[in-house]
Protein backbone atom coordinates (compact mmCIF):
# COMPACT_ATOMS: atom_id res chain seq x y z
CA UNK A 1 0.00 0.00 0.00
CA UNK A 2 1.45 3.26 -1.25
CA UNK A 3 1.41 7.16 -0.81
CA UNK A 4 -0.79 8.44 -4.17
CA UNK A 5 -0.65 12.14 -5.22
CA UNK A 6 -3.35 13.58 -6.37
CA UNK A 7 -2.54 15.91 -9.03
CA UNK A 8 -5.66 18.08 -11.00
CA UNK A 9 -3.93 19.16 -14.57
CA UNK A 10 -2.81 23.04 -14.36
CA UNK A 11 -5.39 26.02 -15.58
CA UNK A 12 -6.25 24.94 -18.91
CA UNK A 13 -7.71 27.33 -21.75
CA UNK A 14 -11.20 26.41 -20.76
CA UNK A 15 -10.94 27.24 -17.48
CA UNK A 16 -9.85 30.59 -18.30
CA UNK A 17 -13.30 30.76 -20.37
CA UNK A 18 -15.69 29.75 -18.36
CA UNK A 19 -16.22 26.70 -20.22
CA UNK A 20 -16.64 22.86 -19.41
CA UNK A 21 -14.30 21.43 -21.72
CA UNK A 22 -15.27 17.15 -20.46
CA UNK A 23 -13.39 15.45 -23.19
CA UNK A 24 -13.09 17.61 -25.77
CA UNK A 25 -9.69 17.23 -27.86
CA UNK A 26 -7.69 20.24 -28.10
CA UNK A 27 -7.95 21.29 -24.98
CA UNK A 28 -4.24 22.21 -23.79
CA UNK A 29 -3.17 24.60 -20.93
CA UNK A 30 -3.17 28.14 -21.09
CA UNK A 31 -0.57 30.63 -20.25
CA UNK A 32 -1.00 30.68 -16.50
CA UNK A 33 -1.58 27.03 -16.60
CA UNK A 34 2.04 26.61 -18.27
CA UNK A 35 3.62 28.71 -15.39
CA UNK A 36 1.81 26.26 -12.88
CA UNK A 37 2.98 23.03 -14.31
CA UNK A 38 6.58 24.56 -14.81
CA UNK A 39 6.55 24.76 -10.92
CA UNK A 40 5.97 21.15 -10.42
CA UNK A 41 9.65 20.48 -10.87
CA UNK A 42 10.71 22.42 -7.70
CA UNK A 43 7.24 21.76 -5.72
CA UNK A 44 8.10 18.29 -5.72
CA UNK A 45 11.75 17.93 -5.61
CA UNK A 46 12.08 16.00 -2.52
CA UNK A 47 9.64 13.35 -3.82
CA UNK A 48 10.59 10.51 -5.11
CA UNK A 49 8.05 9.31 -7.44
CA UNK A 50 7.69 5.73 -8.72
CA UNK A 51 5.09 6.28 -11.27
CA UNK A 52 3.78 8.75 -13.25
CA UNK A 53 -0.17 7.76 -14.22
CA UNK A 54 -2.09 10.55 -16.45
CA UNK A 55 -5.78 10.77 -17.83
CA UNK A 56 -5.26 10.51 -21.63
CA UNK A 57 -6.40 14.44 -22.04
CA UNK A 58 -3.91 16.67 -23.66
CA UNK A 59 -4.03 19.15 -20.18
CA UNK A 60 -3.24 16.67 -18.14
CA UNK A 61 -0.09 15.31 -20.17
CA UNK A 62 1.29 18.90 -21.01
CA UNK A 63 1.04 19.53 -16.70
CA UNK A 64 3.36 16.27 -15.83
CA UNK A 65 5.44 16.85 -19.08
CA UNK A 66 8.10 18.96 -17.70
CA UNK A 67 8.22 16.94 -14.07
CA UNK A 68 8.26 13.35 -16.72
CA UNK A 69 11.27 14.76 -18.53
CA UNK A 70 13.19 16.11 -15.48
CA UNK A 71 12.69 12.70 -13.91
CA UNK A 72 13.11 10.83 -16.88
CA UNK A 73 10.06 8.98 -16.14
CA UNK A 74 7.36 7.67 -18.73
CA UNK A 75 4.08 8.72 -17.94
CA UNK A 76 1.44 5.72 -18.13
CA UNK A 77 -2.07 6.49 -19.58
CA UNK A 78 -5.12 4.94 -17.60
CA UNK A 79 -8.24 5.42 -19.32
CA UNK A 80 -10.45 5.36 -16.06
CA UNK A 81 -8.67 8.67 -15.11
CA UNK A 82 -9.88 10.01 -17.87
CA UNK A 83 -12.62 13.14 -17.50
CA UNK A 84 -16.46 12.92 -16.85
CA UNK A 85 -18.08 12.05 -20.08
CA UNK A 86 -20.29 15.03 -19.54
CA UNK A 87 -22.23 14.21 -23.03
CA UNK A 88 -24.89 16.92 -24.45
CA UNK A 89 -22.74 19.38 -21.61
CA UNK A 90 -19.19 19.56 -22.86
CA UNK A 91 -18.33 22.42 -24.94
CA UNK A 92 -20.68 24.72 -23.12
CA UNK A 93 -20.63 27.88 -21.14
CA UNK A 94 -20.77 27.29 -17.18
CA UNK A 95 -22.67 30.35 -17.15
CA UNK A 96 -25.57 28.46 -19.09
CA UNK A 97 -25.77 25.28 -17.62
CA UNK A 98 -26.60 26.77 -14.34
CA UNK A 99 -29.72 27.52 -15.44
CA UNK A 100 -30.54 23.62 -16.22
CA UNK A 101 -32.64 21.51 -13.67
CA UNK A 102 -30.10 19.12 -13.31
CA UNK A 103 -27.20 21.45 -12.02
CA UNK A 104 -29.33 21.44 -8.72
CA UNK A 105 -29.00 17.77 -9.20
CA UNK A 106 -25.19 17.70 -9.64
CA UNK A 107 -24.87 20.72 -6.61
CA UNK A 108 -27.29 18.47 -4.11
CA UNK A 109 -27.71 14.98 -4.51
CA UNK A 110 -24.62 14.09 -7.39
CA UNK A 111 -24.85 10.81 -6.70
CA UNK A 112 -28.19 10.11 -9.10
CA UNK A 113 -26.78 12.82 -11.86
CA UNK A 114 -26.43 11.40 -15.13
CA UNK A 115 -25.10 13.49 -17.63
CA UNK A 116 -27.25 14.08 -21.21
CA UNK A 117 -25.71 10.92 -23.51
CA UNK A 118 -22.54 11.05 -20.79
CA UNK A 119 -21.74 9.52 -17.75
CA UNK A 120 -23.09 9.83 -14.03
CA UNK A 121 -20.92 10.87 -11.06
CA UNK A 122 -21.14 7.57 -9.36
CA UNK A 123 -19.76 5.61 -12.46
CA UNK A 124 -17.38 8.41 -12.34
CA UNK A 125 -16.06 7.54 -8.96
CA UNK A 126 -16.42 3.69 -9.14
CA UNK A 127 -14.10 3.64 -12.32
CA UNK A 128 -11.17 6.21 -10.50
CA UNK A 129 -11.43 4.51 -7.31
CA UNK A 130 -10.67 1.10 -8.81
CA UNK A 131 -8.33 2.52 -10.88
CA UNK A 132 -6.64 4.15 -8.06
CA UNK A 133 -6.86 1.27 -5.67
CA UNK A 134 -5.37 -1.24 -8.68
CA UNK A 135 -2.41 0.74 -9.32
CA UNK A 136 -2.05 1.04 -5.67
CA UNK A 137 -1.66 -2.78 -4.52
CA UNK A 138 1.25 -3.11 -7.38
CA UNK A 139 3.23 -0.71 -5.35
CA UNK A 140 4.89 -0.88 -2.02
CA UNK A 141 4.65 0.72 1.42
CA UNK A 142 7.34 3.18 1.03
CA UNK A 143 6.49 4.11 -2.58
CA UNK A 144 5.07 7.57 -4.26
CA UNK A 145 2.92 7.56 -6.97
CA UNK A 146 1.23 10.55 -9.02
CA UNK A 147 -2.02 10.39 -11.07
CA UNK A 148 -2.63 13.54 -13.16
CA UNK A 149 -6.33 13.78 -13.62
CA UNK A 150 -9.36 16.04 -13.35
CA UNK A 151 -11.32 17.95 -10.53
CA UNK A 152 -14.71 15.67 -10.39
CA UNK A 153 -12.71 12.74 -10.62
CA UNK A 154 -10.03 13.66 -7.94
CA UNK A 155 -12.97 14.82 -5.65
CA UNK A 156 -14.79 11.64 -5.71
CA UNK A 157 -11.93 9.57 -5.29
CA UNK A 158 -11.39 12.10 -2.15
CA UNK A 159 -14.93 11.43 -1.04
CA UNK A 160 -14.17 7.70 -0.95
CA UNK A 161 -10.95 8.18 1.04
CA UNK A 162 -12.74 10.27 3.21
CA UNK A 163 -15.42 8.25 4.00
CA UNK A 164 -18.01 10.48 3.06
CA UNK A 165 -20.75 9.86 0.47
CA UNK A 166 -20.69 11.02 -2.99
CA UNK A 167 -23.49 13.51 -2.37
CA UNK A 168 -21.23 15.55 0.11
CA UNK A 169 -17.92 15.72 -2.85
CA UNK A 170 -19.17 18.80 -3.68
CA UNK A 171 -17.98 19.92 0.20
CA UNK A 172 -14.81 19.31 -1.47
CA UNK A 173 -12.35 21.81 -3.25
CA UNK A 174 -9.52 20.75 -5.95
CA UNK A 175 -7.98 23.99 -7.71
CA UNK A 176 -6.06 23.48 -10.97
CA UNK A 177 -2.79 22.23 -10.38
CA UNK A 178 -3.55 21.54 -6.71
CA UNK A 179 -1.77 18.25 -4.66
CA UNK A 180 -3.96 16.18 -2.49
CA UNK A 181 -2.52 13.16 -0.66
CA UNK A 182 -3.96 9.85 0.06
CA UNK A 183 -1.56 7.55 1.85
CA UNK A 184 -3.16 4.15 1.50
CA UNK A 185 -3.00 0.87 4.21
CA UNK A 186 -4.29 -2.53 4.76
CA UNK A 187 -7.37 -0.97 7.12
CA UNK A 188 -7.98 2.63 5.54
CA UNK A 189 -6.98 5.51 3.50
CA UNK A 190 -5.32 8.15 5.16
CA UNK A 191 -5.92 11.92 3.69
CA UNK A 192 -2.80 13.89 4.32
CA UNK A 193 -3.35 17.10 2.28
CA UNK A 194 -6.03 18.67 -0.01
CA UNK A 195 -6.15 21.24 -2.51
CA UNK A 196 -2.45 22.25 -1.81
CA UNK A 197 -1.64 25.03 -4.46
CA UNK A 198 2.05 25.93 -2.51
CA UNK A 199 5.14 25.35 -2.89
CA UNK A 200 7.61 22.14 -1.44
CA UNK A 201 5.66 18.90 -0.56
CA UNK A 202 8.38 16.80 0.61
CA UNK A 203 6.96 16.43 3.77
CA UNK A 204 4.35 13.50 2.43
CA UNK A 205 7.03 11.35 1.73
CA UNK A 206 6.21 8.38 3.94
CA UNK A 207 8.45 7.70 6.63
CA UNK A 208 11.06 4.33 6.69
CA UNK A 209 -12.57 32.44 -2.14
CA UNK A 210 -15.60 32.94 -3.15
CA UNK A 211 -19.19 33.10 -1.30
CA UNK A 212 -20.81 31.17 -4.00
CA UNK A 213 -22.52 27.51 -2.29
CA UNK A 214 -22.40 26.21 -5.77
CA UNK A 215 -19.30 24.31 -6.73
CA UNK A 216 -18.20 24.32 -10.60
CA UNK A 217 -18.96 21.51 -12.49
CA UNK A 218 -15.57 20.04 -13.51
CA UNK A 219 -13.76 21.97 -10.88
CA UNK A 220 -12.70 25.17 -10.02
CA UNK A 221 -10.93 27.31 -12.49
CA UNK A 222 -8.72 29.08 -10.06
CA UNK A 223 -9.51 32.49 -10.37
CA UNK A 224 -8.51 34.64 -12.86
Amino acid sequence: MATLILLRHARSAANGSGILAGRSAGVGLDETGAGQAAGLVDRLAGVPLREVVVSPLQRCQETVAGLVAQRELSPVVEPDLVEVDYGQWTGRKISELTEEPLWRVVQQHPSAAVFPDGEGLAQVQARAVAAVRAWDRRLADDEVWLACTHGDVIKAVLADALGMHLDAFQRIVVDPCSVSVVRYTRTRPFVVKVNDTGGDVSALVPPKSSEASDAVVGGSTGGA
